[in-house]
């Protein structure tokens, strides 16, 4: 078994190698107060919508006890959250990103992150395959789940997509043949 310590490590080492290769497109790691993480991966994290309101994204884990390493003020790793997975949460301007790290194949490929939306917010699919977060009754978008993309070690895309099923959206990641470790992005930004 791995130690925490190490875990994290390895956690950080391999998105941070994804993240360079990616290029200067992806979101830019960033303090924001309105973003309230909690302390087990249980707890999720609530963020913050254009119109003032708050939605809950839960990180529905194996390991659900797992507490959080707090790395710097806007990255945490939650290390061990199911089998050859971790998951690096990182706060983002506008918004936060939630790094899955799937370090060998015998790691699940569904993740499930558990939404609670205020009242008068609803989900709507995109054609990109990401959803937005929609105020009912003026028709703006307040939020985006923008779609999820995932990397393996040889900087090769990954299959992923979303699904929405009942109050939670899930991550599919087809990493069956991939060089590991793999990379999966779920981002939000208001």
């Amino acid at each position: 078994m791995r130690h925490a310590r190490d875990g994290a490590a390895a956690a950080m080492s391999a998105a941070s190698r994804v993240l360079v290769a990616r290029g200067r497109n992806e979101p830019r790691e960033h303090d924001d107060p309105d973003v309230a993480w909690g302390q087990r991966a249980r707890d999720g994290v609530w963020v913050p919508t254009r119109d003032g309101q708050r939605l809950h994204i839960g990180l529905d884990v194996t390991a659900a006890d797992t507490v959080a390493q707090v790395l710097r003020p806007t990255l945490r790793a939650y290390v061990g959250v199911d089998v050859d997975t971790d998951l690096l949460a990182q706060t983002t301007v506008g918004g936060i990103r939630l790094l899955t790290v799937i370090h060998g194949p015998d790691a699940p490929a569904a993740f499930r992150f558990p939404l609670a939306l205020p009242d008068g917010l609803t989900l709507e699919a995109m054609p990109s395959g990401g959803f937005d977060v929609v105020h009912q009754r003026y028709g703006a978008t307040v939020g985006r789940l923008y779609s999820p993309w995932a990397c393996d070690s040889m900087f090769r895309p990954v299959k992923a997509d979303y699904a929405l099923e009942g109050g939670a959206l899930t991550m599919r990641v087809r990493h069956e043949g991939a060089f590991y470790p793999v990379v999966a992005d779920p981002h939000y930004a208001r």
